[in-house]
């Protein structure tokens, strides 16, 4: 992999790639900017700060548009028949005292524009999921904070929107403490949506065709995201967590059933990337130690499917990593990886862009 570009971010937290009338746009939510004279810490900056996006021209990206998303986490499109919709969340607002009860909001394509459609009250809200199920259009929540045992309040649960034809609205919560990511997908014919919580175990839950109900319980704390895919005939899904090991389940008998541990903590996203010789998984890894001393410089993998075990074929630095998203322009495969913390734990860090070059028995490190 070749870096070709990078993007002058500033606590970058996600990135999401998509076409829309003839243009292909980037999406990168920013956490914070760091505020002059204010100590190094990942917890303070200012939040007050906007969304960029980027639209894909001459082969690299420029900027297009900014998008007031303060304390932004997470961006999502997704096209409900002819309309095109981007759901972000938005962390927290303000430099100090920090607001986590804000609002997230939910823009429209409209005419090359992004129009705020929906304003959606939000408590430290990390990441949203559009899915179908048949012809409904769901809307999955990831947010909250909590410390030690203390109940989440009333509208700070993790929850499960669904399109009623006008907007989106609160269909049912999930059980939740610190809600930080999902995944959507179906292994046969149940349709289950993964839940990664930081604070209580994370989970799956099974569509009932009414609802979402409890279907798998996973040990350990601190989950971060889940990556399912299918490879050498067999559904696996990836999970990663950040102060536990990141391991591998396999479908068995009707339940997932761990498989292999891929690496130890630090572990924060995934991305799947289907290859005509099985698919390779990347990993993205955020930091090591604590919120209060961390290191963010890691270096983030490529691995492959290798006589039954996933195996590290590929390796690349991060530095507070924290999404990976892959796309193909010309011809040519590309992976922008997101970075949101240097390793002097300031929040500007560029973001890198990739080409990337996967075919059977050539690997590149970065």
């Amino acid at each position: 992999m070749h870096c070709i570009q990078e993007l002058d971010t500033s606590g970058a937290r996600a990135a999401e790639v998509f076409e829309h009338d003839g243009t292909r746009y980037l999406v990168v939510p920013q956490l914070a900017e760091d505020i002059a004279g204010q100590p190094a810490q990942m917890t303070l900056g200012n939040s007050d700060v906007d969304a960029l996006v980027y639209r894909w021209e001459g082969g690299q990206f420029v900027e297009h548009a900014r998008l007031p998303v303060p304390g932004g986490e997470d961006a999502e499109f997704f096209r409900i028949g002819e309309r095109a919709f981007l759901a972000t969340a938005s962390l927290r607002t303000g430099a100090g005292p920090y607001a986590l009860d804000t609002h997230s909001t939910i823009f429209e394509l409209v005419d090359g524009r992004f129009e705020s459609f929906q304003r959606i009250p939000t408590s430290a809200a990390k990441q949203w999921i559009h899915f179908e199920i048949g012809s409904r259009h769901f809307l999955a929540l990831a947010q909250g904070v909590t410390h030690g045992d203390a109940p989440l309040a009333p509208g700070a649960e993790s929850c499960i929107f669904e399109w009623d034809g006008e907007r989106f609205a609160k269909r049912q919560t999930v059980r939740s403490g610190w809600g930080y990511n999902w995944a959507f997908f179906e292994v046969e014919g149940q349709k289950l949506l993964a839940y990664a919580d930081h604070a209580v175990p994370s989970q799956l839950l099974r569509w009932n065709g009414d609802a979402f109900e409890p279907f798998q319980e996973l040990d350990g704390k601190s989950g971060r995201a889940f990556c399912c895919f299918e490879t050498q005939g067999i559904t696996w899904l990836a999970f990663a967590c950040l102060h536990e090991e990141t391991v591998l389940f396999r479908w068995t008998d009707g339940r997932f059933v761990p498989h292999q541990v891929l690496s130890g903590p630090g572990g924060r996203e995934f991305e799947w990337i289907p290859t005509p010789d099985g698919g390779r998984l990347v990993q993205i890894n955020f930091l090591h130690g604590t919120r209060e001393a961390p290191i963010p410089r890691l270096q983030s993998t490529i691995l492959r499917m290798q006589d039954g075990l996933m195996v590290p074929i590929g390796e690349f630095p991060t530095s507070g990593g924290t999404d990976a998203t892959c796309f193909e322009a010309e011809g040519r495969r590309y992976l922008v990886v997101t970075n949101s913390l240097s390793g002097e734990v300031r929040f500007r860090t560029p973001s890198r862009v990739y080409r990337l070059d996967l075919g059977a028995g050539k690997e590149e490190s970065a």
